[in-house]
Order: C-alpha cells, then sequence, then structure tokens
C-alpha cells in the first residue's frame, strides 16, 4: 500500500470546490449573511447577491432568471420536476402516463416507481447496446394520456449522451412536457436549454466544483409543476425554504469557471482515450457504452471473473478513488441496471469499474492506473472459481 498517493478519478460521484468557488462563498459568509427575505438591509444586499447570482447562472444556461428557481441539490429538483407534474395531471385528469428510459439515475428512477404504487404507468424505453434512447421509438411509445416524458442527458454511469434535442422536439410536436435530468451534463457540455427545447432541466452545483447542497431547476415560463415543499414561499412561491445564499453564489462561480474552460477539454478526452486503450488491453475487458457519443470523462468498463466491490476496495489500498456499476453501497446483492439494461449479463455487470477523470489528473496517473488495475484484476482472477472453470474449459 502506498499512504502518500492519492489519485481522485470519482469526478461523476463529485468533484473537488475550486478555491475560487471557496473564496467568493466565504465573502458571502462573512459579509452578506443576511437572511434575503429579511426587510433591513443585510437582508437586502443579501437578496441582490442572491438575484445577481441567479442572473448569472441563467445566463449561461440561456434561460430567463424568472425560469431559474434553487434546490438544494439534483436529486430534489429531479423529485420536484416529476412529481409537479403528475400532482398536476391529478388534478386536471390529465392521464397517468409517463415515459422514461431504462438508465435513468434513481433520483428519476425511485420517483418513478413511486408514481407507479400510485397508480400511475410508466413506459421505459430500451437503450441497446450503446446506451442510447433512439427517438422512434419514444415516438411509438407516446399515448393520448402521456403526461411527460424524461430522459437523462448524460448516464451517470457510462456517460452516454442522449439526443434530447431530438426527443424533445418529439414531445414538443405532442404538447408533452419534456424534463431532463442534466446533473451529469451541466458543467461539461454547452447547455442551452432554449436550443435543447427542454421544458425543464435539473442540475447541481457539486458536480462542476462547486458545493453540495445547492441545485437548480430550469422551468420554462408558462410550466408550473406543483410546489414538492410548502413553507414561506420563497424562490417566488414554488420552493420555499430560506436560500442557501452562499452555495447558490458557490455553485454560480463554479459554473461560470466550467464554462469558460469549455474549450480546454481536449486533455481530458486524450487521458481517457489513453487509459481506455490500455484498460482494454488487459484479457477479457469491454467498454460499456457508445465509444465516441458520451462524456470526455467518463470510462466504464467491465472485466469478466471479477466482482466489482472487491476492485474498488483493493484499488483504494493503492490510492486510487474509483466506482463500480453494481450496488456496493446499497446493500444490494443486484448488478448496475444501466449495464444490465444495455444487455450485460449479471455476472459480467458485477465486474466493472468506472471511472471519472478531470484536469487535474495527469498522464502519469493514467499509466499507474492502468498498471494497477491490471495488476488488481489479474490477482483477484487468480482466486476466482469462475475464472479457473473457464480457463480449464479452454484446454
Amino acid at each position: 500500500m502506498n499512504d502518500k498517493k492519492l489519485i481522485y478519478v470519482d469526478n461523476g460521484a463529485t468533484t473537488r470546490v475550486l478555491p475560487e468557488v471557496v473564496e467568493a462563498m466565504t465573502s458571502v459568509y462573512n459579509e452578506t449573511f443576511g437572511n434575503p427575505s429579511s426587510l433591513y438591509s443585510l437582508g437586502r444586499n443579501a437578496k441582490t447577491t442572491l438575484e445577481e447570482a441567479r442572473e448569472r447562472i441563467a445566463s449561461l444556461i440561456g434561460c430567463d432568471p424568472k425560469e431559474l428557481y434553487f434546490t438544494s441539490c439534483g436529486t430534489e429538483s429531479d423529485n420536484w420536476a416529476i412529481k409537479g407534474i403528475a400532482a398536476n395531471a391529478l388534478k386536471y385528469n390529465k392521464g397517468k402516463h409517463i415515459i422514461t428510459s431504462k438508465i435513468e439515475h434513481h433520483a428519476v428512477d425511485h420517483t418513478l416507481k413511486a408514481l407507479e404504487k400510485q397508480g400511475f404507468e410508466v413506459t421505459y424505453l430500451d437503450v441497446y447496446e450503446n446506451g442510447i434512447v433512439r427517438p422512434e421509438d419514444l415516438e411509438k411509445a407516446i399515448r393520448e394520456d402521456t403526461i411527460l416524458v424524461t430522459v437523462m442527458y448524460v448516464n451517470n454511469e457510462i456517460g452516454t449522451i442522449q439526443p434530447i434535442k431530438e426527443l424533445a422536439a418529439i414531445a414538443k410536436s405532442h404538447k408533452i412536457p419534456f424534463f431532463t435530468d442534466a446533473v451529469q451534463a451541466v458543467g461539461k457540455l454547452d447547455v442551452k436549454v432554449k436550443e435543447l427545447g427542454v421544458d425543464m432541466l435539473s442540475m447541481s452545483a457539486h458536480k462542476f466544483n462547486g458545493p453540495k447542497g445547492v441545485g437548480a431547476l430550469y422551468v420554462r415560463r408558462g410550466l408550473l409543476p406543483a410546489n414538492l415543499i410548502e413553507g414561506g414561499g420563497q424562490e417566488k412561491g414554488k420552493r420555499s425554504g430560506t436560500e442557501n445564499v452562499a452555495g447558490i453564489v458557490g455553485m454560480a462561480k463554479a459554473l461560470e469557471l466550467a464554462y469558460a474552460r469549455m474549450g480546454e477539454r481536449a486533455k481530458i478526452k486524450e487521458m481517457r482515450d489513453y487509459l481506455a486503450k490500455k484498460l482494454l488491453a488487459i484479457p477479457y475487458t469491454r467498454l460499456n457504452g457508445d465509444k465516441d457519443i458520451r462524456i470526455d470523462e467518463n470510462v466504464n468498463v467491465s472485466f469478466e471473473f471479477i466482482e466489482g466491490e472487491s476492485l474498488l476496495l483493493l484499488l483504494d489500498m493503492y490510492g486510487i478513488c474509483a466506482s463500480t456499476g453494481s450496488a456496493c453501497s446499497s446493500n444490494s446483492l443486484d448488478p448496475s441496471h444501466v449495464l444490465l439494461a444495455i444487455g450485460l449479463p449479471h455476472e459480467i455487470a458485477h465486474g466493472s469499474l468506472r471511472i471519472t477523470i478531470s484536469e487535474d489528473n495527469t498522464f502519469e496517473d493514467m499509466d499507474y492506473i492502468a498498471k494497477t488495475v491490471e495488476s488488481v484484476v489479474s490477482r483477484l482472477r487468480e482466486m476466482s472459481p469462475l475464472y479457473d472453470a473457464f480457463l480449464r474449459s479452454k484446454e
């Protein structure tokens, strides 16, 4: 074990808060700490700071500031968008049918499962081997009682990018609201909501070098999902709770920095491709998701004859922070629903590794990761009865 080495390649889980973001937030904590709902000057100053941050974020994603609502995280935004539309549909007897994909984040998938228990019907679109929804499948799935289409922009596990613009256009042609969970896209892609044609879009600051505990939901003007949280009437009466002004300012700063660096992402892609080539050279290894239609950060591979949990624990001993597609932290023995959806059998889906790199990483890191993974995979296979049986079958 090397106690001194630490290589962080789990940026899909969370990212390092940048110093500039910390500085911007510290200023709020020290100088503009009033409650933005208060009428005295300190509160009014906090309100001004809050609205300036809203305007900065709105300008980056191409929406009116009045269409942007702050939340505590991407999960809350997802829940609000889906449950809010569902509640309105019930109220006005519009229907109970929702369309989604088979690879949504649990914040969407579990929300829909909860709605199914309340009598809603959900159609789960296939994503095929490359992990991408086909627009023609959405067209075929739409019914007269369809009230919402929700498809994520970028998958959190395999990094595939969905054809959101095309999907949103189909939903619009049928006058159906379209929501996209863009938590893994905002800050990595040049997201412009009007160009995409989406009606709602969620984001989370800690996925693009901002703080945890703050997110946002874009809601197209004219669309009013029912409230998820009631209280003091903050966020134009749509999302109550005292606003996290420091977090929102940090989110705005982090997003500005992300958009400013958008043209400098070639190195990330080069490192990803460099690492992927080395990992795929390991026998009985496959890349999960489309080779090209994926975000630059993501490498997701499966190694036959091993368990992903054991791989992660051993990599951690060598200072490598990564993740797996199987549910190692959810007290479940089930493999990733995403990997099953792209056609992997259970035994291969269990042996997955997700690496999500950043500009903080180096090609030296990639070499170290590849060498260490190869060694650990070899070690685990030596202990695997499945691998032993496989080798015997080849004799």
